[in-house]
């Protein structure tokens, strides 16, 4: 089975762009794919409340990968972020931000996170937890230490790692055989700055999108948007098709293409206006790029 979602389905583009006016989002957007990543579990550690509401409203069959709260992929995190019991317990450095935990506060950090996600998880529809690295951790003992401790932090989940430093592509041999090894997902990355390693290391076949735009992709900004600003062509598309039709002719039991494109562009839909010119609108990129990429795997079966 080939599923093809987004990486998100409330960031700015969604709203302005691809929700209609009074819409319920996540439902809406379920209407339309079977599979997502939730991305707003990365900044904060999610609340079980809000993720009920999530299961609530998503349909029987349905695939919700979570991705992971910062400090479990060793990014910096402030303080201030945390729940105000752990806010308190947590060293911090001159900017407010967490500096090295201990393993237990870490580990409590892991536990929460599970914890939360147990609506998803008992309805059935959790898929993976994304383990997205710091961008400054390389293949070296302790990283792979690391990955080790938080595989046994992840005990019965289906954890997705993605690498985010060159060194792991250019000789993937290693990293993936670790991987493989240790039960973990590879998430095979399309971007313009590391070279693109197609490979899976266990059932699941998983590959994100962050465009193609390298001129963005270093671009210190609060926005996702700007960073990955691109949209897929045909072409380009037409291409991944035939590379995900491939991972799942060659066994993978499921292979998930998720778009991280989370900017929007505007074209023409035809019609000219009044002064002859042709009228441009505002799409989103993410979920343009997946029901392309959508139809284009229908087309061939």
């Amino acid at each position: 089975m080939i599923r093809v979602g987004t990486c998100s389905w409330a960031d700015d583009s969604f709203v302005k762009a691809y929700y209609p006016r009074g819409v319920d989002r996540l439902r809406y957007y379920a209407e339309h794919f079977d599979v997502v990543e939730a991305n707003s579990t990365y900044y904060r550690l999610p609340d079980e409340a809000l993720v009920a509401g999530w299961a609530d409203k998503l349909p029987d069959g349905f695939v919700m990968h979570v991705k992971a709260f910062g400090l479990m992929t060793r990014h910096p995190v402030k303080a201030q972020t945390l729940p105000p019991d752990l806010r308190d317990e947590a060293p911090v450095d001159e900017r407010g931000r967490v500096h090295r935990p201990s393993p237990e506060f870490r580990a409590e950090i892991f536990r929460r996170f599970l914890a939360a996600l147990e609506p998803l998880r008992e309805t059935g529809k959790l898929g993976g937890i994304l383990m997205q690295l710091a961008p400054y951790i390389v293949p070296k003992p302790s990283a792979y230490e690391y990955l080790e401790w938080a595989r046994d932090q992840l005990a019965g989940e289906h954890v997705l790692i993605e690498f985010r430093h060159r060194e792991w592509f250019e000789r993937p041999a290693e990293p993936l055989s670790f991987l493989e090894d240790n039960g973990m997902t590879y998430v095979t990355v399309d971007t313009p700055v590391f070279p693109l390693v197609v490979a899976r290391t266990g059932p699941t076949a998983y590959v994100r999108f962050h465009g193609r735009n390298e001129g963005t992709w270093f671009k210190r900004t609060g926005s996702a948007g700007e960073r990955f600003d691109y949209l897929y062509d045909e072409r380009e598309l037409g291409e991944w098709a035939t590379t995900l039709r491939g991972l799942s002719a060659d066994g993978a039991e499921n292979v998930y293409a998720m778009f991280n494109n989370n900017g929007r562009s505007s074209i023409g839909d035809g019609s000219p206006n009044l002064l002859g010119d042709v009228a441009r609108r505002d799409i989103a990129q993410a979920p343009t790029n997946a029901a392309t990429l959508k139809a284009l795997l229908a087309e061939h079966g």
